[in-house]
């Protein structure tokens, strides 16, 4: 099993500009990124035009650390402050369960435990210190 625990920043429509000021001030390199506008449509929930180009998911490489960032979703809650997330990375399908479980014990749940397009099973908790953790199941390439 792995286990990685990944900073995770979360702001409202500058994530584009923190990475390249990561890069530069930290040395980062960029291993992944992705906006709402390249990800697979869902007829359900449209897509507004002003979120095209936020960033839904990227990586960058700091040194021997990751540092993941995302853009809200237009309209969606975003306070300062509360930005700095904690994901949990595993490429275990039942830990990740475990630890979503484990975690919510006094919290509360923002996003199900659930397979999305990047992940067998993806879910958002925060704990019952106020902790918000991204559990994120690996995909197995």
């Amino acid at each position: 099993m792995t286990l990685r625990c990944i900073p995770y920043l979360m702001l409202d429509g500058t994530a584009k500009e923190a990475i390249d000021f990561y890069e530069k001030a930290l040395g980062g390199k960029l291993l992944f990124c992705q906006t709402f506008g390249e990800m697979p449509e869902n007829p359900e929930f449209p897509l507004p035009a002003e979120a095209k180009d936020r960033v839904s998911h990227a990586t960058i490489k700091v040194g021997e650390t990751d540092i993941m960032f995302s853009d809200t979703f237009p309209g969606q809650p975003y306070q300062s402050g509360s930005l700095v997330t904690i994901c949990l990375s595993t490429d275990d399908k039942e830990q990740a369960q475990q630890f979503y479980e484990a975690l919510q014990e006094g919290g509360r749940v923002v996003m199900p435990l659930q397979e999305t397009f990047f992940s067998p099973g993806y879910g958002i908790v925060t704990d019952k210190f106020g902790v918000t953790f991204q559990v994120y199941t690996e995909s197995a390439h």
